[in-house]
């Protein structure tokens, strides 16, 4: 994003965190591990703010739409940064007032549902077909894929509503249940209501916070740590039972008398 600086005070389109997010005195000592991913990632942040910037400047809301769905595409473009800079540089720093929040949060929802509805009907073309055909060199068994079925039958609402509130995961949900043909009316409708509170929420954070909005975004970091954790954990605990599973000897059958 271009700094403008007048009278010595930040213009619009200013980041007020460019340098490394923990500074320290430079005493020749290496940079510690946590130190370098977060500045790995504070890069990746601000490059996506500016592609984001330049996609409000050329189509202004349109690019909420855009974007969301992006996100929702199962691409990670992550909303936290999406919403935010809607609400303050198109509403905020424009002069609008709160009430256009609302057409935020439903322009983000309609986005998410787009991406959503993408990634669904992929999934729900080539998915099953495909894990039937070559699931098990991934380690998924039509076993897995009856489980996931009958998860989705007895949980699904919930599962892809709550999601939609979930960093991480809320980017991904759409492929599971397109591959298990989640009714596509009941997926269209719980996606919209669980993304458009979400959406509001966020636009109104940066609208809140105006230029300083990346503040969100920083204090809504941690969260993602115990997320990929959990799934981390659930991966490996997946890939662990599996092998364990293909390694185990076959009971022998009893000879039919």
């Amino acid at each position: 994003m271009t700094s403008q600086v007048e009278n010595g005070e930040p213009g619009p389109g200013v980041r007020l965190s460019d340098g490394p997010l923990n500074s320290k005195p430079d005493d020749g000592s290496p940079p510690a591990l946590i130190d370098a991913i977060q500045d790995l990632v504070h890069s990746i942040e601000n490059g996506m703010l500016d592609f984001i910037e330049w996609g409000y400047d050329l189509v202004s809301w349109p690019g909420i739409v855009l974007f969301m769905a992006i996100e929702s595409a199962a691409i990670p473009l992550p909303s936290e940064l999406i919403m935010p800079f809607a609400g303050w540089f198109l509403i905020e720093d424009k002069g609008l007032g709160p009430e256009w929040l609302l057409l935020a949060g439903f322009c983000g929802a309609l986005g998410n549902l787009i991406g959503s509805l993408i990634a669904y009907g992929v999934s729900a073309w080539k998915g099953r077909p495909f894990l039937e055909r070559y699931g098990r060199y991934i380690l998924i068994s039509r076993h897995d894929l009856d489980r996931a079925d009958d998860l989705f039958r007895r949980y699904g609402d919930q599962i892809v509503f709550f999601s939609r509130l979930l960093p991480v995961v809320r980017t991904f949900i759409s492929v599971p249940a397109g591959i298990v043909r989640m009714p596509l009316l009941r997926f269209s409708v719980l996606t919209f209501a669980g993304a458009f509170p979400w959406s509001v929420a966020l636009a109104a954070g940066g609208y809140i916070l105006g230029e300083n909005y990346e503040d969100l975004r920083r204090w809504m970091r941690p969260a993602d740590i115990p997320i990929l954790i959990v799934l981390a954990a659930a991966v490996g605990w997946y890939v662990y039972n599996h092998v364990r599973r293909s390694w185990r000897p076959e009971e022998p059958t009893s000879p039919v008398v």
